[in-house]
Order: C-alpha cells, then sequence, then structure tokens
C-alpha cells in the first residue's frame, strides 16, 4: 500500500503545474537516478510524466542497476540520456571498485546498449587508482563517454593522471567552495560540474556572488542536476526545475542557457538515434 500510495503523490505532483512549467525556458537535468526501490513505488510512466510535466528536454539517468535506466530510455528514447552506472544494487556504493565483476558488467553493458556515459560512481582518493576503475578509465576512453564521478579533489585528479583528455563531470561539484572548484576547473579544461544536491549557490532567486564569479569565469563548465538518490526526491523534480529556473534569471541570457542546458548537450554528445 505505502508503494502504491507513494507512486500516487509522486504522479500528481508531476501533475500539477505541469503545462506551466512546459512553458519555461529549456533545462536539461544532469543528475537523476531511478535505481530498483523506485521501480514498484513509480512505474516508468508516472516517472517520465514527472519529468515532462517538469518542463525538462532531456535527462541524464543512471541507475542501481542499469535496468531503471533502460526502463526509462524504452518509455522515452527523446527525454532519457543513459549513463551507466557499475552498481548492480545500492549495496555496492562502497565496494564496487574493488570488485572485478563491476567492470566485467560495465564491458557487457556497453556492449548491449548505448550509453553517453559512465557513472554515477562513488570513488575516493588513492581507490581511483585501483584496476577497476582504471578499467572504466579505458573503457570510456574506448567508447568515448564522460565519467560521472562523485569523489573528492584527489581522485579525480588521479582520474584525469590515467587519461588526461578524460571528459570527467564531477558530482555535485565535489561538495567544496567556489574556490576549491575555481582550482579543478583552471586545472583540468575538460572537468565540468553538476550542482545536483547543492544550494549554497543561489537563494531567493539570487546567485551568490562568489558562484557569480565562478559562473562567470567558467561559463561552458556547470550544469544542474537534481539528484533523486532515494525514491522520494522525485517528488522534488519538478520544485527543483523551478528553483534552477529562479536563479538562472539572475544571470546574463547566454551564461544562464549554458548551465541549464548547453553545457550538457555538449558533454553527453548524445543523438537519439545511432
Amino acid at each position: 500500500m505505502r508503494h502504491a500510495t507513494l507512486a500516487i503523490i509522486l504522479f500528481a505532483a508531476g501533475l500539477s503545474g505541469g503545462q506551466a512549467l512546459a512553458d519555461q525556458p529549456r533545462f536539461i537535468d544532469a543528475h537523476v537516478h531511478y535505481s530498483h526501490d523506485a521501480w514498484d513505488r513509480l512505474p516508468p510512466e508516472a516517472a517520465i510524466r514527472i519529468l515532462r510535466d517538469a518542463g525538462l528536454a532531456q535527462v541524464f539517468v543512471s541507475s542501481s542497476s542499469d535496468e531503471g535506466t533502460q526502463r526509462l530510455y524504452q518509455a522515452a528514447p527523446d527525454l532519457i540520456v543513459p549513463v551507466l552506472r557499475p552498481y548492480r544494487n545500492r549495496g555496492e556504493l562502497s565496494t564496487w571498485f574493488r570488485d572485478p565483476t563491476a567492470a566485467e558488467h560495465v564491458e557487457a553493458r556497453l556492449k548491449q546498449y548505448r550509453y553517453a556515459g559512465i557513472g554515477e560512481f562513488h570513488i575516493y582518493g588513492a581507490d581511483a587508482d585501483g584496476p577497476v576503475m582504471r578499467r572504466l578509465v579505458q573503457l570510456a576512453k574506448e567508447y568515448k563517454l564522460f565519467l560521472h564521478a562523485h569523489g573528492d579533489a584527489e581522485a579525480v585528479r588521479r582520474l584525469f593522471a590515467q587519461d588526461p583528455e578524460a571528459r570527467i563531470l564531477w558530482a555535485h561539484a565535489g561538495f567544496v567552495p567556489p574556490a576549491e572548484v575555481r582550482a579543478m576547473l583552471a586545472a583540468y579544461p575538460t572537468l565540468w560540474a553538476d550542482l545536483a544536491f547543492r544550494n549554497d549557490h543561489a537563494a531567493d532567486g539570487r546567485v551568490d556572488p562568489a558562484w557569480r564569479a565562478l559562473f562567470e569565469a567558467y561559463p561552458d563548465r556547470f550544469m544542474a542536476g537534481t539528484d533523486t538518490f532515494t525514491p522520494e526526491r522525485w517528488y522534488y523534480i519538478g520544485e527543483h526545475a523551478r528553483w534552477t529556473r529562479a536563479w538562472l534569471a539572475d544571470l546574463p541570457g547566454p551564461l544562464a542557457e549554458n548551465i541549464a542546458w548547453r553545457n550538457a548537450a555538449t558533454l553527453a554528445r548524445w543523438q537519439a538515434t545511432p
């Protein structure tokens, strides 16, 4: 009953205000998950309705397991940009990088389906130099995919040491202050940052001065995201889109468009058809 009730609540939330959202400026959400604990609570059709009613042009989706991403992609190939997570279930979040079968899983899925990137994966410090992570870096290079890394600056530096030309999307901008983000962007021209699950960059429709200066210095490196790391987070997709559009309106038009969708579209290099 709880699952059915949550699905109804989320579905209704997506319906409310949907037409008004659809008329809003273009927006790509670069950080969404549709994992195994969401499938029964929120069927693919209801999930897609929420995304469309939020007025999203496209959505980067990765899931534990990848079956969730494939379900959404089959339901809406024009909307979903598949990103391949190495986790088969949530329990692998802190162990996957020591499990050779995780790399085998990724390689097998890459042979079967099309993706824009590999991730979001959690990796910290010297763990980024392990054989499993190294194999994923190699696969990303081979398949020309970006890496969506949730980790510290040290891990990101180690990934670039393995492949200086890697394209890396730093999840949550590393959860570090603007000055530290700036230093990383200055050091790595092919590093992007998503702002998922952060609110320090804007409040009440106004962009924080330090973040504004950073956005202006690196207008082609940031993108927005919700991060539905639990099923309940799907409830916030529409509200997050409204909140994001509000603070983007505080930026010059071209810069706002970059963060809203152009940077994500450039990073993905994704086409709906082969």
